[in-house]
């Protein structure tokens, strides 16, 4: 029998430790109703209501980390073990040099390239170094003790169980983590987008001289070249993770209080996944929400007060120096005329079936040597010249206060507070409202201190290029006057201070998806900010476009409820189909005979399709007819450049309105409807096929329908599904719609929040909880957050279990 099962404590016999009112017993009662066992173990108490979602009582953080390790371990033991595989630089060990990780700790394509860096990490002591940095530069005491704690709860419950799930079920590479492991897991997701980005071409960088090289080293690009590819690169248009996120003020709301929608785009496997829980110290701390896989805190939630989300950013994290070399010795650069040796970091990584792999790092002042950022941006180190990656994120092991801070926040201007003391978060927005009424948005990243003045003082040719069109400064790395300034208020050097970043309070409605702040609010559009934080006046995604609509027009009508959050998340509304499908449909129905050529230029009959499209409801819900026929055109269709796409232009003074106006005498328009329907007939698809016959999740033996779409459709509640024709259509969903939640107050003592986690708690397909939320997801249902001790109480599906560790 499982160990839950085997300590279940039926809510009516009456747990001493909680009383059933609407707040905590206080820190005293807990601390004398409960005791340590022997030994002086750490313990916590976890009690589970529907869909496995754990409320986690301590006396401490050391045992607050305990019972979130504990129960996480529970719910994602096997996702978990590859993350810390990762970061211990093994995966070559366990699963050969040359598969892929799953992207969720970096963006290296191989294990071998993610295991020199990661084991050069390790060897290198960055970590730990960080650890010692006194608070606010580096982690607090509380954090350090939840990371202590989360190691003990994860072995723990490895210790006093056994793993059933099949992904990692007697696998040799599960094993006992510790609190570096976790410190280390909160480094790789600060470093996501600087150093993260570049780990192919920081472990692949030698220098001219060194013979034989890993690869021969691609050609430099262009500048026009590299300044496209820098923007492809850096741009959060059309990536499959991002985010939305809206908070109303009171003044909009039906009671005064403020409300608060969060939608963060992430995917639907591995290790960037959400997980739900609260977390409580009775007096202390009190929070909801979802935390990242392997984090202590909370990611994004709320308490009683304030709900906060985040919103992937386009702040430029990351920024290149160009070094000019020693003629004599390419391992030698100049800065002010004086040489200084690069330090190099020879790092061993053990390979499945062969020898250990050796490879040397190089690395500057400014960071490591990197000589691609990506396939499209090569970066070749010459006899004269290399490239130096810079990183402000990497001496950042700062988010988990943050979030803390978050945490125990009792208002807007205490997350603005939290932001303002820690300046930990890497790479996102964050949007809150309170039960005062209040809004915030703020982009308080931590930013290398690249003006717009500095970045044209020192520029190199290449960075007078990338700058403009992506925010990638590349500096002229032998002047120390063109290194990233400091501003006085910032809490490390060669950052942005917090009164710089680009902030909105109190505005009637704030939101962010994914683009950059100028239109927070539309109608006080946001300028002034400098370049590496995003642009002013340019052309915004179709996401941004249709979100600006809404919340807009809910703004206006005025009168909210969380009710009206949640029907903002289904909506399902797809843009894009509002402005281009009856154009579509009505040149479909003109055509001569009803055919068109398709890209190879065989005509085909698209009559079929006409209707279809006149008739769409232009949305994605799972029983939507057309949607699937849209969609697949539009992906298309937008591969097409905006000038050609279009008849209206984009226009500043119309951001949200335009470009407009489908162009359907493109010959590639017409050509991409007939290129649809050739696709879905070969596959057996009806074209009018509802989307959810074609859109799914496989759990078990049941497909799972699915509603949502693609960015590029521009829906809220997006969906990025994997197209596989001959299986039927999108068989599974990689990114999209992740831990929702909605919250509102109404003057009680307990906040109005609806939460969804749509992939479910766990990955272990034989866990009742591994989609059940998912059903609810398909069926555009809510879970009832159970926040207050009242409602866990009441909850038909309690389960308490006393966890602790066993000496």
């Amino acid at each position: 029998m499982p160990l839950r099962n085997r300590l279940r404590i039926l809510a009516v016999s009456g747990l001493a430790l909680f009383t059933v009112s609407a707040s905590l017993p206080p820190a005293s009662a807990l601390t004398t109703r409960t005791h340590h066992p022997s030994g002086g173990g750490l313990s916590a108490v976890i009690r589970y209501t529907e869909y496995g979602i754990p409320h986690i009582v301590a006396k401490d953080y050391a045992g607050l980390g305990f019972g979130n390790g504990w129960a996480q371990a529970a719910d994602q033991v096997c996702t978990l073990a590859d993350g810390f595989v990762t970061l211990r630089g093994e995966r070559s060990r366990y699963f050969g040099p040359d598969a892929a990780p799953d992207g969720s700790l970096s963006s290296a394509t191989k294990n071998l390239s993610s295991d020199l860096y990661f084991r050069g990490i390790r060897d290198s002591h960055t970590v730990e170094k960080l650890l010692k940095v006194p608070a606010p530069a580096g982690p607090s005491r509380a954090v350090k003790e939840l990371q202590r704690g989360w190691a003990a709860g994860y072995n723990a419950w490895l210790k006093q169980n056994r793993i059933t799930d099949p992904a990692c079920r007697g696998a040799r590479w599960v094993r006992p983590v510790t609190t570096l492991d976790v410190a280390e897991r909160a480094f790789a997701l600060s470093v996501l987008g600087g150093q993260g980005r570049g780990i192919d071409g920081i472990t692949a960088a030698q220098p001219p001289a060194v013979a034989p090289a890993p690869a021969p080293p691609a050609p430099a690009p262009s500048p026009d070249e590299a300044a496209d590819a820098a923007a492809r690169l850096l741009s959060t248009q059309n990536a499959d993770m991002g985010s939305n996120a809206v908070a109303f003020r009171g003044s909009t709301t039906a009671n005064g209080r403020g409300l608060l929608l969060g939608n963060p785009h992430y995917p639907w496997q591995g290790g960037r996944r959400f997980w739900q829980s609260q977390q409580t110290i009775p007096g202390e701390l009190n929070v909801a929400g979802g935390s990242l896989l392997g984090s202590a805190t909370m990611s994004i939630g709320h308490n009683a007060d304030v709900a906060w989300s985040h919103t992937v950013a386009t702040g430029v994290t990351l920024n290149l120096h160009q070094l000019t070399l020693d003629p004599a010795d390419p391992t030698v650069y100049l800065v002010d005329g004086t040489p200084h040796r690069m330090t190099k970091r020879t790092v061993s990584v053990a390979v499945e079936g062969g020898a250990d792999v050796t490879r040397t790092q190089w690395w500057t002042r400014y960071g490591p040597v990197v000589t691609s950022l990506g396939a499209g941006l090569p970066l070749p180190w010459t006899r004269t010249a290399a490239y130096a990656l810079g990183d402000p994120n990497a001496v950042n092991l700062r988010s988990g206060d943050t979030a803390l801070g978050f945490s125990k926040a009792r208002s807007t201007a205490g997350i603005k507070e939290s932001l303002r003391r820690t300046q930990g978060l890497p790479w996102v927005n964050t949007i809150a409202a309170d039960s005062s009424g209040h809004t915030l948005f703020s982009q308080s990243q931590v930013l290398p201190r690249i003006t717009d003045d500095l970045a044209q003082r020192c520029s190199t040719p290449l960075g007078k290029a990338t700058y403009p069109t992506s925010g990638l400064a590349v500096l002229d790395g032998s002047r120390s006057d063109c290194a990233p300034g400091s501003d006085p208020d910032a809490v490390q050097p060669g950052i942005f201070g917090p009164g710089r970043m680009p902030t909105v309070e109190n505005a009637p409605y704030v939101e962010n998806s994914n683009d950059s702040a100028w239109l927070t609010n539309a109608d006080a559009p946001l300028t002034g900010y400098e370049r590496v934080f995003g642009t002013v006046a340019t052309p915004r995604s179709m996401r941004t476009r249709g979100a600006v609509e809404d919340v807009s027009a809910m703004a206006d009508g005025g009168r909210l409820t969380v009710a009206d959050l949640q029907r903002q998340q289904f909506a399902n509304r797809a843009p894009a189909g509002d402005l281009a499908a009856s154009d579509l449909a009505r040149v479909c129905a003109a055509l001569p005979g009803g055919t068109t050529p398709e890209s190879t230029g065989t005509p085909v009959d698209v009559s079929a399709a006409c209707p279809v499209l006149r008739d769409w409801d232009r949305k994605t819900d799972t029983g939507s007819r057309g949607a699937l026929l849209f969609d697949r055109f539009w992906r298309r269709a937008v591969a097409v450049p905006a000038a050609e796409l279009w008849k209206v232009p984009f226009s500043p003074a119309d951001p949200v309105g335009t470009p407009n106006t489908l162009n359907t005498s493109a010959p590639r328009v017409l050509a991409a409807l007939a290129d649809t329907v050739a696709e879905l007939r070969a596959a057996g698809i009806a074209l009018d096929a509802p989307l959810g016959e074609h859109q799914s999740v496989l759990r078990g033996e049941r497909r799972i329908p699915v509603g949502g779409g693609t960015e590029s459709l521009g829906i809220w509640n997006k969906t990025e599904g994997v197209w596989d024709a001959a299986a039927g259509g999108y068989t599974d969903v990689s990114t999209g719609s992740s831990y929702i939640q909605a919250v509102g107050w109404d003057g009680g003592p307990c906040p109005v929040a609806r939460t969804l986690l749509t992939y479910a708690q766990s990955s272990n397909p034989a866990s009742a909880h591994s989609s059940d939320q998912t059903e609810l997801y398909s069926g555009e249902h809510w879970v009832t957050s159970r926040f207050c001790e009242k409602d866990i109480a009441r909850s038909p599906a309690l389960e308490v279990v006393r966890v602790r560790e066993r000496r």
